[in-house]
């Protein structure tokens, strides 16, 4: 205890060194710089959230590249097809009458160069034995003439029909493909989400002006090429790079976290908007995971723990 004049009394015996001397004070910049490592670390995606969309990447309106009538409708929404599955079948009289006619005409020019081929033999013998004779003085140079002129002949005449049958081939093989085009077929595996023709419509390649002429016939989707495409603030996006993990939640499963990584940034923006679209790639494929379902996805940091659920609740 110390006593000091005017009746002041200090305790000292309970202060502590600290107390007893007090520290002098530091700024708080001072502060901050000391906490501060020695290296700064950029800073990575963690904590960015961006929203978007569920995408298919191979998706196909199926149309017909003929023009005719739906004779039968072989598929209903929510059907699995397969690669060259006949979806549809249009009315092939008309086709099936010209390839039939396109294959008589072929055979018909087929005949035609087998006749002149069998006079064209003929000639090249009486050619060949009139050339002899001359030789011994018992053919006249007329005769000789006109046995070479008629084989001259016929070989032309065998050129333009071996020409005039692979033209009808080639127009029978055309009119076949052309019957073949009113059987519809599923360009890729995939799954029907959508039927837009009937039975009785007409279906065309080109849309009608009076609007009473289908285009397609089915939407297909391939449920094997779904991703997300989210729109990220072009001010973010150099936090970003292909193989940065994410946690995807569908606002229709809010309790399912999906994790994924990035698979591209589309190397364009929009001015509109100041983003750049993601491709996010998902680990997991689900058939609850439809096409256009809202998404949020959480940028996860690098090397943080992965905490995302793969399986739905």
């Amino acid at each position: 205890m110390l006593v000091l004049g005017g009746g002041t009394v200090l305790w000292l015996g309970g202060l502590s060194p600290s107390a007893q001397a007090p520290a002098a004070e530091v700024p708080s910049t001072q502060v901050a710089q000391q906490e501060r490592p020695a290296q700064s670390v950029a800073p990575g995606a963690g904590g960015l959230i961006a929203s978007g969309y569920v995408v298919a990447r191979r998706k196909a309106t199926v149309a017909a590249e003929v023009t005719g009538k739906v004779v039968e409708l072989l598929v209903d929404e929510g059907m699995v097809v397969e690669a060259g599955q006949v979806l549809a079948r249009l009315d092939d009289v008309l086709a099936d009458k010209d390839y039939a006619l396109a294959q008589a005409r072929a055979e018909a020019s087929e005949a035609a160069m087998a006749a002149i081929a069998a006079d064209l033999a003929d000639a090249e013998r009486i050619l060949n034995r009139t050339q002899t004779l001359s030789g011994k003085n018992y053919a006249t140079e007329a005769d000789l003439t006109k046995s070479q002129a008629r084989a001259g002949v016929l070989r032309a005449q065998l050129r333009q029909a071996e020409a005039q049958l692979a033209a009808a081939r080639l127009e029978a093989q055309r009119f076949g493909e052309v019957l073949g085009k009113h059987r519809i077929r599923a360009p890729f595996a995939g799954i029907v989400v959508d039927r837009s023709a009937q039975p009785g419509e007409m279906i065309s390649p080109l849309s009608a002006g009076g609007g009473f002429t289908r285009t397609g016939i089915c939407t297909i989707v391939d449920m094997d090429s779904i991703e997300i495409e989210v729109d990220v603030n072009e001010a973010s996006i150099g936090r970003l790079h292909a193989g940065t993990r994410v946690e995807a939640v569908l606002d229709a499963y809010p309790d399912w976290r999906i994790p994924g990584a990035v698979i591209a940034i589309v190397p364009t923006a929009n001015r509109e908007k100041a983003t750049v679209k993601v491709r996010v790639g998902m680990d997991v494929k689900d058939r609850r995971v439809l096409p256009d379902m809202a998404i949020k996805v959480t940028f996860v940091e690098d090397g943080a723990p992965a905490t995302a659920r793969s399986d739905p609740p």
